[in-house]
């Protein structure tokens, strides 16, 4: 009997093109999973993960699900994908689901990190994970102009796809920028976000740090949908998908 399963994954995606299928390519984390459990099902079976990560992009606990009929046990299954994936996966848990659930359309939140190190002295042995910046931004400019962001807005400003056809609105209810020691931090929740937005909030807020731009052009960015007007793409390396929420 096919059986709906759960699952939760670790990845560092410094080598990956993000989650989802490429062409010509079969070093996405989607194709890895289903890849394993192909050769356990001994045909192909479907992986859903809540989210796209970018390529580059890491995760501490991405969710998915997938149907597979196996006489194996849960911690059984963890343990296939494990020996099989590649060092930069790994399964941390296996659970039954219910028949309805769905990681992707019951998914009611996510939380994101972004990290920057900031010295004189690149991260040698961070650099997969930071975004290296040489110089000190203002924080608490940085704040204030996350506080205008936070809330339910039409983030079209903040996507990279110029034809997305579905609604650009989202609702972000934190963003939260702490400093300990040279790591700086930006911690996103939200019901779900957009192509590259959090990327591209991370990259604008930084050019408030900087005087780039000012506080006040965050809520015009608001008001005005205009890509082109917002801050740059901050790169993929900073950015970890840390939780998925649901009931």
């Amino acid at each position: 009997m096919t059986q709906n399963y759960k699952i939760l994954i670790r990845y560092d995606g410094s080598r990956f093109y993000g989650w989802e299928h490429q062409p010509n390519t079969d070093m996405t984390i989607q194709g890895k999973l289903e890849s394993v459990l192909s050769k356990l099902a001994g045909k192909e079976i479907e992986v859903i993960g809540a989210g796209r990560t970018d390529a580059g992009v890491h995760a501490q606990a991405m969710v998915a699900n997938f149907r597979l009929d196996t006489s194996l046990s849960e911690e059984e299954i963890r343990d296939y994908f494990n020996r099989y994936l590649p060092d930069d996966i790994c399964v941390t848990s296996v659970q039954k689901a219910g028949e309805r659930f769905h990681s992707r359309y019951n998914a009611l939140g996510k939380t994101y990190c972004y990290t920057c190190y900031i010295g004189k002295q690149k991260p040698v042995f961070d650099r997969k994970y930071v975004y290296y910046l040489e110089e000190q931004p203002d924080v608490e400019q940085m704040r204030k102009g996350a506080w205008i962001l936070q809330g339910e807005h039409d983030f079209a400003s903040f996507c990279s796809n110029p034809r997305m056809k579905k609604s650009t609105i989202r609702m972000v209810d934190k963003i939260e920028i702490t400093m300990e020691g040279p790591y700086l931090r930006l911690t996103y929740h939200g019901t779900g976000f957009l192509q590259h937005m959090v990327r591209i909030l991370t990259g604008t807020l930084l050019e408030v740090g900087y005087g780039k731009r000012s506080v006040d052009s965050l809520a015009e960015l608001l008001a005005t949908p205009n890509r082109p007007a917002a801050g740059f793409t901050a790169p993929p390396q900073g950015l970890c998908l840390l939780q998925v929420d649901y009931h």
